[in-house]
């Protein structure tokens, strides 16, 4: 399988639970890991070595090289048979991160960081990732169900098609199966109150459109010929998209979601439902963007 699984590190505990999700999709893919640290050097322009003052071990480069060391160990560790590069690149993280993606399949990062990834999915950074990166991002947040389905949003858009895509074939690289979400609200039927739980339907709701029931069906059906050992399941909820994707993550391996799509996950990555999905959502996110979509 081409490309790589590149994993953006910081020395940040979540970076280092990334590093180990990250060997594990290599392993699985049988790919190569590149464990990737952006650097920028400080507004003081301290020296790069050990300061003559300080200990041996000290500068910022130093500093740099052991957290980056300690990434490429954790990777050797949890997966002793995937080869392991690493880089230092020079430059803004999201910029580095991004040009990283176009030779890799997969980019993996933490939830949360410190130094060069500091604040990454705060504001409008983990949109841009999210939405400009070559490849599908995979955020991890909690540890996921070792034991749950690969869950995907879908709406029947055209990007969503690639969400699909990407989930079937996580699906079938864990041994695990699918279950299809597609939350649905239409100016006929009234919108479910915040407090109410999302509501489950496995016949078309009366006021749901023609066109939206049978999405969950019919988008999965073509991928079943390629991938005949994953079972699927649809479910049509008829609930907000960021309280049906955030319920429906709490028993998932993997959330798995278009970088933008229609009806019931419009907007996804343009305003509160890409914030809240990552961060509230409990188990790893992994958001793909379609082939269109690249600029």
């Amino acid at each position: 399988m081409a490309g790589r699984v590149v994993v953006g590190v910081d020395g940040s505990a979540s970076g280092l639970t990334a590093v180990e999700v990250a060997a594990r999709e290599a392993r699985l893919r049988g790919v190569e890991l590149r464990v990737v640290h952006a650097f920028l050097w400080p507004a003081m322009h301290p020296p790069p070595g050990p300061s003559p003052l300080g200990p041996p071990a000290g500068g910022v480069r130093n500093t740099v090289e052991r957290l980056v060391a300690e990434a490429v160990e954790r990777a050797r560790t949890t997966e002793p048979e995937v080869p392991v590069s690493h880089a230092v690149v020079t430059g803004e993280p999201l910029t580095v991160l991004e040009a990283q993606s176009r030779a890799a399949q997969l980019v993996v990062v933490g939830s949360r960081g410190r130094g060069g990834f500091a604040g990454l999915l705060t504001g409008s950074t983990a949109v841009h990732l999210a939405t400009h990166g070559r490849c599908p991002v995979l955020v991890v947040r909690e540890e996921g169900r070792a034991d749950g389905p690969v869950v995907v949003g879908v709406d029947g858009s055209a990007a969503g098609e690639k969400a699909v895509d990407f989930a079937f074939a996580e699906a079938a690289l864990h041994g695990t199966g699918l279950v299809a979400v597609h939350a649905w609200t239409t100016r006929s039927a009234p919108k479910p109150a915040a407090r109410d739980a999302p509501v489950r339907h496995t016949s078309r709701p009366a006021g749901l459109s023609q066109g939206e029931e049978p999405l969950p069906a019919e988008v999965p059906a073509g991928h079943r010929e390629r991938y005949p050992d994953v079972s699927v399941r649809q479910e049509t909820v008829h609930g907000g998209a960021r309280e049906v994707l955030i319920e429906a993550s709490r028993s998932a391996r993997l959330m798995v979601v278009g970088a933008r799509g229609r009806g019931g996950f419009a907007g996804l990555l343009l305003g509160s439902v890409s914030q809240a999905l990552l961060h509230h959502a409990h188990c790893p996110v992994t958001v793909v963007r379609g082939t269109d979509e690249h600029h």
